[in-house]
């Protein structure tokens, strides 16, 4: 399930458009200003960006700024107004699409669906014995089906797409679970363990006080 963050200080607008996404089956975090966003950010992988310009705290050039230092996640900016500087100015800052309020939700979902079909992200992962399938949400471990739970099928995916790198326990949490996840670490420990039962003990190794690092061998 692919992941989108809303940064937009208007509730009714955040709250519609949070609403479309939900039901085209994305899964949407929100926030209401410009430094609540870029937090969100800074914690979650997340797979695409929709990013209002006037925002308080941090506005969205900032924000955009600041994301593009270290990611090429994709980014819609919203604006109420409609001037073609700010236009250029969001294409220089290297935006992938720029929308004018008031708009057409059906757009702005059509528009995210073009940019994922241009990233080209493949929905099958293949990793050493293991084939993460995410269309048809299916794991083939050493050519056998795995049977695994909705939530776990989720953690496998996420530790097979960032292979390699450590994850902190509080990272897995939120990019997995969501942000408004009312439960703690502890919940990532438990997942993982069932996890280990269903792949074997090779593929994921615990950081001590720290995470966990997903290798292959």
């Amino acid at each position: 399930m692919k992941k989108i963050l809303i940064i937009e200080d208007e509730w009714k607008m955040r709250r519609l458009i949070r609403d479309y996404l939900v039901r085209e089956g994305y899964h949407v975090d929100e926030a209401g200003d410009g430094q609540e966003g870029y937090e969100k950010f800074c914690e979650t992988d997340y797979d695409l960006m929709v990013l209002d310009i006037m925002l308080p705290k941090m506005d969205g050039w900032s924000v955009c700024r600041k994301v593009r230092e270290s990611s090429g996640i994709p980014i819609i900016m919203l604006t109420a107004r409609s001037e073609d500087s700010d236009e250029l100015f969001g294409f220089q800052l290297e935006a992938d699409e720029y929308i004018t309020k008031p708009f057409n939700p059906q757009v702005l979902i059509a528009r995210i669906k073009s940019i994922f079909r241009r990233s080209g992200k493949p929905d099958k992962v293949v990793t050493k014995g293991i084939v993460v399938d995410e269309g048809v949400r299916r794991v083939m471990l050493e050519g056998e089906n795995l049977d695994l739970t909705p939530k776990e099928f989720d953690l496998l995916l996420y530790f097979v797409q960032n292979k390699g790198l450590a994850l902190s326990r509080e990272k897995i949490l939120n990019s997995v679970w969501g942000w408004d996840y009312f439960g703690d670490v502890r919940t990532v420990d438990t997942h993982v363990k069932r996890l280990r039962k269903k792949v074997g003990d090779t593929y994921i190794h615990t950081i001590r006080g720290f995470g966990y690092r997903f290798e292959e061998e």
